[in-house]
């Protein structure tokens, strides 16, 4: 195989070694990317709950997005890892350009489509007018970059998938920090106000595109090849791309869903307030998972690799080590969460306004940090049934979790057995625990089964 790069020789070694190194890059990114999401909610609390709410009702709508591009980003990694563990070259290189320009069209459409539905979905809340036009105003900025969110994250999908995480750490580093420094500047110094948060989010996307278009346009030095200028289209490779891509979009997708009906339940049960507790709680709690999610990614390459290369016991050892590595993080970071909830809370509530919420802000902290030790199990093997291309089942183990789990478990705890926010809180951790644990069990049985199967056709 011509020009191996690093990545591309750490996902054909040792898969431990393999996860560790392209998942800590990960980490990084999805850290600092965390700590922008943070800081932008903590910058906009200081307009007011009204402002906070705001941005957590859009928040559901705009993952409708990010799931889209983020199924195709999982598809175009995927095949690519599978193509280097094949050791062939031009159809990753296919697999590639494929998945960017298939990107670009979509994200042209949706600009369109999204921009002239979004205030009629936002009016199904049923929001104060404070909310909602604080919300319209917000969502409408924010829309306008979709065609670069979905450049963004295919792109950077592209590098994971040949084992290139440094590259994407310094792609998504460079954006969240210029997020975080023109925030304060848009909000409060020009005066925008919560348009001036969604404004420096899409000039941090703009500028995080052109760095990754240098690497792959100009500098030329990522393993793959993307060139437009003889592109063919391959409906086979596209086939591949997308029967990963489509069902993890709808995996996505379905958690947004969830979250968006999650938010008319919070809204139903403690209106703004109950929206502007679960906006800041959520908003931790992401920031809490981030490090885990960095390692899913890297799941997706390193099994994807192995199942290429048809190597079995590398599939089985990074499935087993990805959660045990996944582990001692969740319980770590619940433990902080824990201890240090009101100090945590503070950052939310340091406003007059915002101080009426503290309370119930520390408890919703609390109860949902139990969420993040059942995520490995279910997250990373789900990024295990993506590696081996049988997105279906990570689409089905997702409904199970969300729509099944946590939906019913909700509605249970906060409607029939009249909880309230706390019935909520409760609901989103015990959907999530049952539906990991069954997932992490058909997981364990299709990686044995592909186990079976490789040695018998040596």
């Amino acid at each position: 195989m011509e020009q191996v790069t690093k990545g591309v020789q750490l996902l054909l070694g040792d898969p431990k070694k393999a996860l560790i190194k392209l998942s800590l890059p990960m980490m990084t990114a999805m850290f600092v990317q965390a700590l922008y999401n943070l800081v932008d909610s903590i910058w906009v609390a200081g307009l007011g709950p009204s402002a906070l709410a705001s941005i957590g009702v859009f928040f559901p709508i705009f993952m409708v997005i990010v799931s889209i591009a983020t199924g195709i980003s999982v598809g175009a990694s995927a095949v690519i890892s599978q193509q280097i563990g094949r050791r062939d070259k031009p159809k990753a290189d296919e697999a590639a350009t494929h998945s960017l320009l298939f990107a670009l069209i979509l994200g042209v459409t949706m600009t369109v489509v999204f921009l002239l539905l979004i205030g009629n979905i936002l009016k199904i809340l049923n929001l104060s007018t404070e909310v909602y036009k604080l919300s319209v105003a917000y969502a409408r900025i924010v829309l306008s970059g979709t065609i670069l969110l979905m450049f963004n994250n295919v792109a950077n999908g592209i590098l994971r998938g040949e084992g290139d995480t440094k590259r994407v750490m310094y792609a998504i580093t460079f954006g969240s920090v210029l997020n975080i420094g023109l925030d304060p500047i848009f909000i409060y110094i020009l005066k925008l106000g919560v348009a001036g948060a969604a404004l420096a989010t899409v000039l941090s996307i703009f500028s995080s595109s052109l760095l990754i278009i240098y690497w792959m346009f100009l500098k030329k030095r990522t393993f793959v090849t993307i060139s437009f200028r003889n592109f063919k289209y391959n409906g086979k490779i596209v086939g591949e791309i997308l029967r990963i891509g489509i069902p993890s979009s709808l995996a996505q997708l379905t958690m947004s869903i969830v979250n968006f009906v999650l938010n008319v339940f919070v809204v139903k049960v403690a209106g703004d307030f109950g929206m502007a507790v679960f906006t800041a709680a959520w908003r931790l709690i992401d920031f809490a998972r981030i490090p885990l999610i960095g390692i899913a990614s890297a799941v997706t390459s390193v099994v994807g690799a192995a199942y290429g290369a048809k190597d079995g016991q590398k599939l089985n050892e990074a499935h087993l080590f990805s959660i045990k590595f996944g582990e001692l993080i969740g319980v770590g970071v619940l433990v902080l969460i824990v201890l240090f909830a009101p100090q945590l809370a503070l950052l939310f509530t340091y406003t007059k306004e915002g101080s009426l919420i503290f309370n119930d802000l520390v408890l919703s902290m609390r109860v949902l940090s139990l969420f993040l030790p059942g995520i490995p199990f279910g997250m990373f093997t789900s990024s295990v049934f993506q590696g081996v291309g049988q997105a279906g089942k990570s689409l089905v183990v997702t409904i199970l979790r969300t729509v099944v789990m946590q939906v019913i478990f909700c509605w249970l705890f906060a409607f029939a057995l009249d909880l309230g926010l706390v019935g909520v809180w409760f609901g989103i951790v015990c959907g999530n625990a049952i539906g990991s644990a069954i997932t992490f069990v058909w997981g364990r049985n299709v990686v044995k089964n592909l186990m079976k199967a490789f040695q018998s056709a040596v």
